[in-house]
């Protein structure tokens, strides 16, 4: 009983932790705009690699049509 209240008050800790309640203030928006901090910085060389997959696959992704292995499609 004590061991699952302990491990009940970490993980609460453990979630409330992360918690965050400021937004992101103005002078720290321009680190956050660089290209080295996006999700996906090329987003040309993703294109390709997901053509290539779906591809290969010969299956409809979320990218567009079936292909046929080729990748002429």
């Amino acid at each position: 009983m004590r061991r699952d209240r302990v491990a009940l008050l970490l993980l609460l800790a453990f979630l409330l932790g992360a918690c965050a309640t400021t937004p992101v203030q103005p002078w720290e928006r321009g680190r956050l705009a660089r290209w080295d901090m996006r999700f996906d910085p090329d987003p040309l060389k993703s294109a390709l690699k997901e053509h290539t997959r779906f591809s290969k696959e010969g299956s409809s992704g979320r990218a567009g049509a079936a292909g046929g292995g080729c990748g002429c499609n």
